[in-house]
């Protein structure tokens, strides 16, 4: 087990070396710096302090409780050892500490006595030229934050969803940055939610795509129906868009109505804003899951109808094809007496006869729609 780890850890160093924090260079240099560390940055005033050198967690916590300010760590998918040191250092709450690390949660906001845990589930629309039985539409992944009175702690999980364009856009408000950790924790909210809605919108127009498909006229007038795997796809993935938005709901309004120790009052107001956004957004989701049970039903009954078209023409014809069938089946039979077996005009009669017999039920069907 030993040569293990120590293997595991010849090869741990290669991983970091991609990542850089906001200002451009590497923040894992540092042998003390946990290798998942993105960025780790001490911002006092509503400015990010400039440092020489990119400052370990522990630097940072250490300046800051000496001189003010805040310390705003990000990190992207850190593993428990990476984690541990820090979680220890901010005095992280075990269970929060896990369910960071661990990934896959439901959004949520959880108080522990020195600090608040979030989880945001961030949103990403994959684009595609035609939707499929297996189109992926939505990518999901996480962001954890941890609130501190002095830090603010973000672990990001998935590809997607990150954070070094928001973190320059609150670099550029220092009036707003000074509020300290609650107002990055806004602005998260407001930059996951903001996703929320720009994927509303892109799965509102695969959504009108599919309805157009469903209900438009075929060639022959006929409803030519669209695949039901397509429709259930679309459903699917409209079904994950809404376990992220709802769970989330909850969290915003008490962030926006409870006065909470360590979200500033003022940015208190800003969270009645998101938890607006995030509303409208899950009645649009709630939406796009009836509208595609309508769609889906509809697609099955057109189904059904086309099957029923398709019997009644099948009936029909073996109706006409049941006149020929018969008499050819009577005068089949070898017997000496039948009428008009010796008669030389009786096989034109015959023919006539069956032929107007066909005909009429012919005309009589395609006047019913039956054909």
């Amino acid at each position: 087990m030993s040569m293990i780890r120590d293997l595991r850890a010849a090869v741990r160093p290669s991983r970091p070396s991609l990542r850089k924090d906001t200002a451009g260079y590497d923040t894992t240099r540092d042998p003390s710096t946990p290798s998942a560390v993105v960025d780790c940055a001490i911002y006092r005033d509503g400015a990010r302090l400039e440092t020489p050198a990119p400052l370990t967690p522990h630097e940072a916590m250490r300046q800051v409780r000496r001189d003010g300010g805040f310390v705003w760590i990000g990190l992207h998918e850190p593993t428990e050892a990476e984690f541990s040191g820090i979680a220890s250092e901010f005095g992280l709450h075990p269970l929060a500490v896990e369910d960071a690390v661990q990934a896959h949660q439901r959004p949520k906001l959880e108080r522990y006595d020195d600090s608040l845990f979030t989880v945001f589930k961030t949103i990403h629309y994959i684009e595609h030229d035609e939707l499929t039985a297996t189109s992926e539409i939505v990518e999901t992944g996480e962001v954890m934050c941890f609130t501190g009175r002095d830090f603010f702690i973000t672990v990001r999980h998935g590809g997607q969803g990150s954070l070094r364009a928001l973190r320059h856009r609150l670099q550029d408000d220092p009036e707003l940055l000074a509020k300290g950790p609650s107002a990055v924790l806004h602005a998260i909210a407001d930059h996951v939610v903001d996703g929320y809605v720009a994927v509303a919108d892109a799965v509102q127009d695969d959504i009108d795509e599919v309805e157009t498909e469903v209900f438009s006229p075929g060639r022959k007038g006929t409803p030519r129906g669209t695949d039901a795997g397509r429709i259930y796809q679309l459903k699917r993935e409209v079904l994950e868009f809404k376990r992220a938005v709802a769970p989330l709901l909850r969290p915003m309004l008490l962030l926006s109505e409870r006065p909470m120790r360590l979200i500033d009052p003022d940015i208190q107001k800003y969270f009645r804003d998101v938890a607006d956004h995030l509303a409208r957004v899950q009645e649009q989701v709630v939406g796009f899951d009836e509208l595609l049970n309508s769609i889906l039903q509809a697609n099955l009954a057109q189904a059904s109808v086309a099957q029923n078209e398709d019997m009644r023409k099948i009936t029909s014809w073996a109706a006409i094809i049941a006149v020929p069938t018969m008499v050819c089946g009577v005068y089949g039979m070898n017997f000496d007496y039948m009428p008009e077996l010796r008669w030389k005009f009786g096989y034109p009669m015959v023919l006539t006869i069956t032929v107007a017999l066909c005909f009429g039920i012919h005309r009589t069907l395609k006047r019913n729609g039956w054909l």
